[in-house]
């Protein structure tokens, strides 16, 4: 009997050693932001007071184009997903962009409101700080989502739009990346505040690319760090708990009247490619374009390819 004790005893040390290890592994606490802002708001970085916020965006390219392109990131991302985008379109395009209410340097909104409605005032608030009257508007997953939401709000305030792999529609993932899985659940929140192992982010970033093997350090370790600007961790808990589909989704988009290029990659499995197809029927002037081995992010993923249907695109409406 006293022998058994003692394995059981052993056993619990050991236990609540590998606990005590496996936590000290994942502790992370808050990033200071003047320390991010060292790293992630270098030149041509900038600051403006939105709503209570301060909005980071980068504003590049020819001030005089007459119809600039507004780039909207999506979950848990942040401006510098759209970095090829803008250093090719910016030769000859004003481009745009800026980290959204509860992501990368801009972080939590003071009133913790992350409905799409709410973004796409803010978005249109961007615009009218920047001094854009009209805009193509380009989205992935939720910024798609906004950008639909944006056009749904102020038709005549978006001359296109570009939905990349977007949101909007109701849909059931074939797979989710475990953080996303990790910020739904209501008790896990307190142990999200103060904890995140490196390696999930790796293996978040990992499920949404087709091609895992393009996913570099460099790309981990700038969703890592931003993630761990101070109340964004408990934000996009919070976006997660108002992220609901509307019912009249589909009937809304059929009101749509500006041109919309949809880029969907064939290997998304966060928002299935059939989702794109029902988006190509129900909005009126739509083109689609499916991309063979391509994830959930094509823009990040395979930038160039994307960016030839976007400049075929705008080509072909004049814009």
């Amino acid at each position: 009997m006293r022998g058994t004790r003692l394995v059981l005893t052993g056993s619990v040390v050991v236990i609540a050693a590998l606990i005590v290890a496996t936590l000290a592994s994942s502790w992370a606490p808050d990033i200071p932001l003047a320390q991010l802002k060292e790293r992630w708001a270098a030149a041509p970085s900038e600051f403006v007071e939105i709503d209570g916020m301060q909005v980071h965006f980068r504003d590049q390219g020819p001030q005089t184009d007459a119809t600039p392109i507004v780039l909207i990131h999506g979950t848990s991302a942040s401006l510098h997903t759209w970095d090829a985008w803008t250093d090719s379109l910016t030769e000859g395009r004003r481009v745009l962009r800026f980290d959204l209410p509860a992501f990368g340097l801009t972080g939590p909104a003071p009133d913790n409101d992350y409905s799409a409605e709410r973004y796409a005032a803010f978005v249109l608030k961007v615009m009218d700080a920047r001094g854009i009257e009209r805009a193509v508007l380009a989205g992935n997953s939720l910024g798609g989502q906004i950008a639909m939401e944006t056009a749904l709000l102020a038709p005549n305030r978006v001359a296109a739009l570009v939905l990349v792999d977007s949101a909007g529609y109701p849909f059931e993932p074939e797979s989710m990346p475990l953080g996303f899985r990790l910020a739904q659940i209501p008790a896990m929140a307190p142990l999200m505040d103060r904890l995140l192992p490196r390696s999930m982010i790796e293996s978040s970033v990992r499920n949404v690319y087709g091609d895992p093997s393009l996913v570099t350090d460099e790309l981990v370790e700038r969703y890592y760090q931003l993630t761990l600007r101070e109340g964004n961790r408990r934000a996009l808990a919070q976006r997660f708990n108002q992220a609901t589909a509307r019912a009249d989704a589909r009937q809304r988009a059929t009101t749509l009247s500006m041109p919309t290029l949809l880029i969907w990659g064939k290997e998304d499995r966060l928002i299935p490619p059939h989702i794109g197809e029902l988006m190509d029927q129900d909005i009126p002037d739509s083109d689609l374009v499916m991309l063979e081995g391509v994830g959930h992010v094509p823009h990040e993923e395979v930038p160039e390819q994307t960016l030839g249907s976007v400049r075929a695109f705008l080509l072909s409406r004049e814009l």
